[in-house]
């Protein structure tokens, strides 16, 4: 499986939860997600889901694409 997708979309994710200064378990919070599903997230280590992507786009104020770069 091609994983670039998912390191890039960790890597944003952790991109933008630092600018806003969340931790982990803030951003989890906010969508309603287990913290240490977010830091498997951030570290490529999840397929995450549209649904679960969006969520976690929601709580970061942003829109999915912002969240990959294609």
């Amino acid at each position: 499986m091609n994983k670039q997708i998912l390191i890039q979309f960790g890597k944003r994710v952790r991109e933008e939860r630092g600018k806003k200064g969340y931790s982990q378990e803030r951003l989890g919070e906010l969508a309603k997600m287990h913290r240490t599903y977010i830091g498997m997230i951030e570290r490529a280590e999840k397929n995450i889901t549209l649904t679960n992507m969006e969520k976690i786009a929601r709580a970061l104020d942003k829109k999915v694409n912002e969240l990959i770069d294609f």
